[in-house]
This record gives structure tokens, sequence and C-alpha cells, in this order.
């Protein structure tokens, strides 16, 4: 038998329980649990007391469970060994000192992209994005930027099942509009969020490449509209880009970005795709 065709069925099912609470905000009670796993209350239960031994889970006055204190710990071990966010760390907070917006960092997770570094200023608009959050890759400039360098058949199939669901009326929720949007993306370097996922909230956002020459993640400048307008925006893109360029650098990306003639003009009155799709 091959490793590969092995399943414990009390280990999956424990996973998928911090997983079910992790949607649930952290929290959930036996109840709730055994609903969404379509198990019974003693399984569940017993589930429970292993994972509250092992500190994975923690359980309140009020008989919620709640996710453990050891999961941040094993999370922070995972997340130090991410060369990306010990090499974008100090490139993010130079973003953020020179625009005073925030700055984020972020990988990809099929059509979602997962925060890993966010940095703020005082003066930060306050965005609800917080790191291991997750968010739609298909509104949000970082997520573009990623989704624009995804192999066609990788994109096409993520995107066969999916529903892009309209978190604001500049959501771009049409497969083709979207794709357009991507291959404007891929020409020009950078992804726009103009009010996409966030009414007030616009994002410049840029890929990371590694060694490989594949895309690994992206970052972004994030504020309110009315701050990073096309009077601004020029420059914030150029920042994005050039930012993206040198973590890739660190990364061990060698090959040079379009430059000059080769590089499409930044557009800074772009308006988003989906606007045009409510005629």
């Amino acid at each position: 038998m091959t490793s590969r065709s092995v399943t414990i069925q009390s280990v999956d099912r424990a996973v998928e329980i911090l997983e079910r609470m992790a949607r649930r905000g952290g929290c959930a009670s036996l109840s709730d649990l055994a609903h969404d796993l379509g198990l019974s209350r003693s399984t569940v239960h017993g589930l429970l007391a292993t994972l509250k031994q092992r500190g994975l889970v923690a359980q309140e006055t009020n008989s919620l469970y709640v996710l453990g204190i050891k999961l941040f710990e094993l999370g922070t071990v995972a997340v130090s060994r991410l060369d990306l966010r010990t090499s974008a760390g100090p490139v993010l907070q130079r973003l953020v000192d020179e625009f005073q917006e925030t700055a984020h960092l972020v990988v990809a997770d099929g059509l979602e992209v997962i925060y890993i570094d966010k940095r703020e200023c005082s003066r930060s608009m306050r965005i609800v994005s917080q790191v291991g959050y997750r968010l739609p890759a298909y509104c949000t400039a970082v997520g573009k930027a990623i989704l624009a360098f995804m192999p066609t058949e990788e994109l096409d199939r993520l995107l066969a099942s999916a529903e892009l669901r309209a978190w604001t009326q500049n959501t771009i929720t049409d497969k083709q509009l979207l794709k357009a949007e991507l291959e404007k993306i891929r020409r020009c370097g950078y992804a726009l969020d103009n009010e996409e996922i966030f009414e007030g909230l616009s994002c410049v956002g840029a890929p990371i490449r590694d060694h490989t020459r594949q895309v690994v993640g992206a970052l972004s400048i994030a504020g309110p509209s009315v701050r990073l307008g096309p009077d601004r925006r020029a420059e914030i893109i150029r920042a994005v880009v050039a930012a993206a360029a040198q973590v890739s650098y660190q990364l061990g990306y060698r090959e040079p970005l379009p430059e000059g003639d080769e590089q499409e003009e930044i557009d800074a009155d772009r308006e988003p795709i989906g606007r045009s799709q409510r005629g």
C-alpha cells in the first residue's frame, strides 16, 4: 500500500474539526460541530477531548470550544520558515513609511489568497485583513496579480466550478471579463482593486517570483480610494512594482522585468472592468 492511499479517519476528522472551527471564527459548540461534520455528538466529543488534551483546542465556561494556543505556536514555526515573508518584511515596511498606507503580502490557495504579512501606519485606514485571513483572489489586487500569471489550464480548472460572488458593485462576476482583466494585468505587470471587495478601499498589487520564475505571492498597497486616486496612483504603481521586483530578486529571480518601451504605460486612470458589466 502506497503512502498516498493511506488516510487515518480519526486524524482526518480531527483536522476537519479544526478547519470548521476556524471558519466559524475560531469557536464552536459541540452541537455545531456535530451538525457540520454529520457525526454523532459522542464521536465529536471524543475527538475534541483528544485535541483539548494536546492544547489544540480549549473549552470556555459557556461550553464553547475555541482554537488553542498550541495552533499559534505551530503556525508561528511554519510562518518563520517562509523565505518569502522574511525577504518581503523590510520592503513592505519601506512602502508603509513612504506612502503612509497599509502594505500586504499574500500567497495563493486556489481561488483565495492568504495574508501572511501586513504592515500599517498610524493613519492607515482600518482594513479587515489580518495575518492568516483569507479573501477571494478574483476581486483583490494581490489575488488578481497572482491569477494573471497562473497557467491557463489551472486557471480554467479553478474557474470552472467557481461562483464569482459580487462583493461590491465593482466586483467582476463574469468569468470572461475576469480573464480579459487578467490579460491586461499580464501585459502591464500590476493589478488594481478599485473598490471591488470593499466600498471605499483601493489597492495596487504586483506579483512576486522566485528562482524558478514562478509567481509565488504578491504584495500591495491598500488605502482609502480618496487617497489612492489617479493623481497619486501612478507613483504608487511604480513603487509597488519595484518592491515586488526587489523581493523577487532576493528570492533568486534574475530575469529582468520589462522596462522602457517593453512595458505597457501605466494607466493611472484605469477604471475597474467590473463597472462595464453593469451596462
